[in-house]
């Protein structure tokens, strides 16, 4: 038989208990957010995203290699470290393009940057007016007390 014509099912899930003020979600931190600049599979960056979700940081994440920084963006972080400050010397990306034992410009550097993510040291943080680069948890926690 057809299920035309039939009645609703009687038996339906109860609605889920309400919960009571002691059990309620805590609410995020709605003074703070970062931007985290990185890769998803980089080991870093999910460090970096754990770090701000367990202290309830509203995160805004942008995956460098779906979407390449802005110039902008980048050359905020070189203005306060350095483009030499932002690369991984010690990164397979690094080492495997042979630029240990190149000299480039910083003009062909940002080219190579932008063509390859994998040379900066990720994660790029920003918030609260702060940046931070690599897995630098002493910097993340300034940006928290900066915030607050």
């Amino acid at each position: 038989m057809g299920l035309v014509g039939r009645a609703p099912s009687p038996a339906r899930r109860p609605p889920p208990p309400l919960l009571s003020s002691t059990h309620a979600p805590r609410a995020t931190n709605n003074k703070m957010s970062v931007q985290i600049f990185g890769i998803k599979n980089s080991q870093a960056t999910r460090a970096a995203e754990r770090f701000f979700k367990e202290r309830r940081v509203a995160i805004h994440f942008v995956d460098v290699k779906q979407k390449p920084m802005a110039p902008g963006e980048i050359k905020r972080f070189i203005e306060r470290f350095g483009l030499t400050g932002l690369l991984d010397t010690e990164g397979t990306a690094y080492i495997d393009a042979g630029l240990k034992y190149m000299k480039l410009s910083d003009a062909s550097l940002l080219e190579r940057i932008e063509r390859e993510p994998k040379l900066l040291r990720l994660p790029l943080i920003r918030g609260a007016g702060r940046l931070s680069v690599g897995h630098d948890e002493d910097s993340w926690k300034a940006m928290l007390a900066g915030a607050s």
